[in-house]
């Protein structure tokens, strides 16, 4: 099994990285060509727009993954540790429910209802193939907060704060400049 979250982990990045490179790597080009060619890539902000979608869905997988989305949790200091717990296991099943409807909803608009025809202005590519990260995306995020209840609650595992983790990173840095200023 960790093979396969290895796998997914490392699709996810790469993913995520060539991403990010294609749309920031269109968008420059664009600006280039356009200031000092007075030209453009018919197709490429289109490409950037979809680029940038996609990164942003992929994006919200791997803050799942990371437990990273924001969560109100200044309230939990005054509870027991155990009201924290229960009240962000409701919560990440209020999630996946929501993530469930929305696979549903997704899949059936991708597959079912969406004409074959749809292409994209400029690439001619179908729209399906843009509008698939919807039923990825909400899949992915399902499966990440799966894992991440599995590893805090069988596995006994306590997950890495992100916020917690900058904060310190700042803490450190503000030592280490102050110290070496």
């Amino acid at each position: 099994m960790n093979r396969v979250w290895k796998l997914l982990d490392n699709v996810e990045n790469i993913l995520c990285q060539l991403l990010l490179v294609t749309f920031v790597l269109l968008l420059f080009a664009q600006i280039i060509l356009r200031n000092l060619f007075n030209y453009s890539l018919p197709w490429g902000d289109e490409l950037a727009t979809y680029a940038f979608v996609w990164f942003a869905y992929l994006g919200a997988v791997y803050a799942a993954k990371k437990s990273a989305h924001n969560r109100v949790t200044f309230q939990f200091r005054f509870f027991p540790r155990w009201v924290e717990l229960a009240c962000g296991l409701v919560a990440d099943l209020i999630w996946i429910g929501f993530n469930l409807v929305f696979i549903w909803l997704s899949y059936d608009f991708v597959f079912n209802k969406m004409n074959t025809f749809w292409k994209s202005q400029t690439l001619g590519v179908p729209m399906k193939v843009f509008y698939l990260i919807l039923p990825l995306a909400f899949i992915a995020m399902t499966l990440r907060i799966l894992q991440n209840n599995y590893l805090r609650f069988v596995k006994h595992r306590e997950l890495s704060d992100p916020e917690a983790e900058a904060i310190e990173d700042a803490k450190a840095s503000a030592t280490t400049d102050s110290k070496g200023g």
